[in-house]
C-alpha cells in the first residue's frame, strides 16, 4: 500500500517574494538518523549542513508547479535542475550536493518553515541497472525552526512529487513512512 504525505503548495511555498530574497546566507545543522531500513537500504545517524545562500523566487516556484502540472514529474525534474543553485547540504565526510529550491514562511506560533528541493545524485549502477529507486529522483527536506533558531525537520532522499487530481496539492510518496529525521536542528551564523 501506498503511503503518502499530502502537502498543500500554499502551505509549502506561501510568502512573498520579496520576504525570499531579503537576507543573506543561513547555515543550519542538524543530527540526521535514517530510519529506513527496508531493501537493504542503510540505517545510520550524523551531522549534516545544509546552507542556503539564496531563497527561491516567487517566479521559479510558479515555474517549477507549471511544469509539474503540465508535464509531470520529469518536466518538473529537468526545470528543477535548470534552477541556479540555492545553496548546498554535506555531511562532515562529503563536498555536498546543490540545493537548486529553497522557500520559507513564518509559522503561526513564531519562527519559520523552510522547504528545500533539490535532485539526488543517482550512481552509475542505479541507472544502469534502473531499480524502483529511479523513480524517485527528488530529495525534499522541511524543518521548522523556532524564534529561538532551533527545531527539526525531515529529509525524503527518494521521493516522488505528483499531483492529486485536484491539482491543489503535492503528493510526495514514502515521505511519511521512514523519512531521515532532522533533530536538533540550529540556525548558525552564515
Amino acid at each position: 500500500m501506498k503511503n503518502a504525505l499530502v502537502i498543500t503548495l500554499a502551505a509549502c511555498f506561501a510568502a512573498t517574494g520579496a520576504a525570499q530574497t531579503r537576507g543573506g546566507r543561513e547555515r543550519f545543522t542538524a543530527f540526521a538518523v535514517n530510519l529506513d531500513a527496508s531493501a537493504g537500504a542503510r540505517t545510520g545517524a550524523g551531522v549534516v549542513e545544509i546552507v542556503v545562500q539564496r531563497w527561491s523566487s516567487d517566479a521559479e516556484r510558479d515555474r517549477l508547479f507549471t511544469a509539474l502540472a503540465e508535464k509531470g514529474p520529469d518536466k518538473l525534474l529537468d526545470t528543477l535542475q535548470k534552477l541556479p543553485r540555492a545553496g548546498y547540504i554535506r555531511t562532515p565526510n562529503s563536498i555536498g550536493y546543490d540545493l537548486h529550491f529553497a522557500r520559507k514562511a513564518p509559522l503561526d506560533e513564531g519562527g519559520e518553515r523552510i522547504v528545500i528541493a533539490t535532485d539526488r545524485y543517482i550512481s552509475f549502477w542505479e541507472a544502469s541497472n534502473r531499480p524502483r529507486s529511479i523513480d524517485y529522483p527528488f530529495t525534499v527536506i522541511e524543518m521548522r525552526i523556532n524564534r529561538d533558531g532551533v527545531g527539526e525537520g525531515k529529509m525524503s532522499i527518494a521521493t516522488k512529487i505528483t499531483l492529486d487530481k485536484d491539482k491543489k496539492m503535492l503528493e510526495l510518496e514514502n515521505y511519511g513512512t521512514q523519512p531521515v529525521l532532522l533533530q536538533n536542528v540550529k540556525r548558525e551564523g552564515g
